[in-house]
């Protein structure tokens, strides 16, 4: 039996700390790149699966 789901909520909540970062915010932007691009990519995985379904 397969499962349907018609809605999806997702909730968050984003705050700018000021002081945080400093110095490192080349990294902590690239492991932001990269978690976004495997997120994306996982995405893009679910949707051709269900697609081929």
């Amino acid at each position: 039996m397969a499962i349907e789901i018609r809605e999806l909520v997702i909730k968050t909540t984003v705050s700018e700390n000021k002081n945080e970062g400093k110095g490192n915010s080349g990294k902590d932007s690239s492991a932001k790149e990269e978690l976004i691009r495997e997120c994306v990519d996982k995405v893009m995985e679910i949707l051709k699966y269900n697609k081929e379904r």
